[in-house]
Formats: structure tokens, sequence, C-alpha cells
């Protein structure tokens, strides 16, 4: 084999390999909600075709309540759809440009656009309907 065919090989291995370390990283399934922050708000919600961003308070029973229910909806729905938790009081901007002046809120992104937000704390039969909705 000549020195060419030889490097051009080794540029073929290494090309694959960076390919399916790309593919597995991809293919990582999040089954648990994300945080969200003023920092990385815009780039989760434009990577993702479709995000529920749950917008709490640490000092709220409400929000307390349907925590469970958000992180049981992650395990189901991962790969399908991407829950993540917005904190109101450390991140004051995507608050206020959203305008939530209530929480819990839920706010659902597809495609980058808001489509729906859901206010107050529903039970799990009323609140998975409405965001299985637009799956």
């Amino acid at each position: 084999m000549g020195e060419d065919e030889e490097l051009e090989m080794i540029k073929y291995r290494m090309l694959k390999n960076l390919m399916k370390k790309d593919f597995e990283e991809k293919k990582q399934v999040i089954d648990k909600p994300v945080e969200v922050t003023d920092s990385n708000f815009m780039e989760i919600i434009q990577r993702n075709p479709f995000v529920v961003i749950d917008c709490w308070a640490p000092w709220c029973a409400p929000c307390r309540a349907i925590s469970p229910i958000i992180d049981d909806m992650a395990r189901n729905y991962a790969g399908r759809i991407l829950f993540g938790k917005l904190n109101v009081e450390e991140n004051q901007v995507a608050t206020t440009y959203f305008q939530i002046m209530s929480i819990p809120t839920l706010l659902i992104f597809k495609n980058g656009k808001l489509i729906d937000r859901i206010i107050g704390a529903l039970p799990r039969h009323l609140l998975e309907p409405r965001i299985t909705q637009y799956l």
C-alpha cells in the first residue's frame, strides 16, 4: 500500500469515528427537565422542535406541586418534548419578555414560536392533553 493510500485510509477512519461520535451525541435523549436561564433560553427553544418551559419560583407551593408531574412527563415524552424549568426570580429578562405575571406558568414552543401558555397548577389529567395536542 502506498503512502497516499495509507493516508487516505487514516483520514477515512478518523472521519468515520468523528461522524459516529456526533451521531451518538445527537442520539442522547434528555429525560429530565433542563435548567433554563436568560442566557440559554433562546438557544433551547430554537434548537429543539417542541419545548415546554415551566416558569416557577422556590417559594411557590403550586409550582412545587406540579414539579413531579413535569419531571414524569419529561421521562415519558423524552425525545419528543424537551421540558425546561425557568426560575422567575433569577431570570428577570425572560420573565419580563414573556410577561409572566402568575406562576406556575408553562410556556409551550413549537419550532421556536410560542404557541400556548398554561397558567396555574393543573392536575395531570388536564395538563397532559393540553401539552400533547401539539405533538
